[in-house]
């Protein structure tokens, strides 16, 4: 038997790659519906040949070295793809713990006349794969991290949509929470639109917000005030008898801002404000192949 633990793993790494299968597949957690057995297999069979291509006995101590770099690469890779194939942390930390009950369990066999060499090699073992399995899951919960970061701004944007409703006239409706970050978000979208469409007048309805307090009325006001530098009037509607009860209670003042309790009524002014009218079509007379607004 060789004495080098490295190249007697080497020499079983069918055998490890059996084993390390074999514990996977008894875990009740694993979800064939994410990635087939196969696929299963040929990942395996990867990290294992490039894990062996950089261990020796020498570097088994030292998992911060650059001989390890194609191994925390090829981790790094598994990781991000788990992360967004929507695997558990629980699911990724079994895939690599499992390896190392797999080596361990193979060098146990092969080690049986030498106790006090299988300890200590079984004690580097162990160590090793916890470091590999603290870089997998450091970078599992970042990439989940960055999944979960990209989703909420593509949801904010969603969630902020600017509607031309009239020549001249547009709508923001927002719905949910108002914060630093999102009221940005919502100027930008919102002037940026108004020198698109050099649209005079902007409504924010506000009737989706749950909660209107001291700081989402300083937000909803420097949206208003940026609207107006930008030469547009805006006019804030969906004010609830609640919201507007908690905004006299807060002493916020509003004096100098249109508002009104309704999209409706917010479409009606700004049909007043631009001198426009919208005349009803007397029944029985027919639709006008132009209609025309005045």
């Amino acid at each position: 038997m060789t004495d080098s633990t490295v190249d007697l793993l080497r020499q079983k790494k069918k055998q490890i790659l059996t084993t390390w299968m074999r514990l996977q597949l008894a875990d009740e957690g694993l979800r064939d519906d994410l990635m087939p057995n196969d696929a299963l297999r040929t990942q395996s069979d990867d990290l294992l040949t490039t894990l062996f291509s950089v261990l020796t006995d020498a570097n088994l101590t030292q998992v911060n070295t650059p001989e390890f770099e194609p191994l925390i690469e090829n981790l790094s890779g598994i990781s991000v793809s788990r992360a967004r194939q929507g695997y558990t942390p629980r699911e990724t930390a079994v895939y690599i713990f499992s390896l190392k009950d797999a080596l361990l369990e193979t060098l146990q066999a092969e080690v049986t006349n030498d106790p006090q060499r299988l300890y200590l090699e079984s004690l580097k073992i162990s160590k090793f794969l916890d470091s590999l399995g603290i870089v997998t899951f450091e970078t599992f919960l970042q990439s989940r991290e960055d999944i979960i970061l990209r989703q909420t701004d593509e949801m904010a944007s969603i969630l902020t949509p600017v509607v031309k409703v009239w020549d001249g006239i547009l709508a923001m409706p927002i719905i949910g929470t108002l914060d630093s970050s999102r009221t940005m978000l919502v100027m930008e979208n919102l002037l940026q639109e108004i020198v698109n469409t050099g649209s005079d007048i902007a409504i924010l309805d506000i009737s989706g917000v749950p909660m209107v307090d001291s700081m989402v009325a300083q937000h909803l006001i420097k949206t208003v005030n940026a609207t107006r530098l930008m030469g547009a009037e805006c006019i804030i509607s969906g004010i609830r008898p609640e919201i507007a009860q908690t905004i006299v209670h807060l002493g916020i003042d509003l004096s100098n801002i249109v508002t009104k309790a309704t999209m409706a009524s917010a479409l009606k002014h700004a049909f007043r404000v631009l001198r426009l009218e919208v005349k009803k079509i007397p029944s029985g007379t027919g639709l006008p192949s132009d209609p025309k607004f005045f």
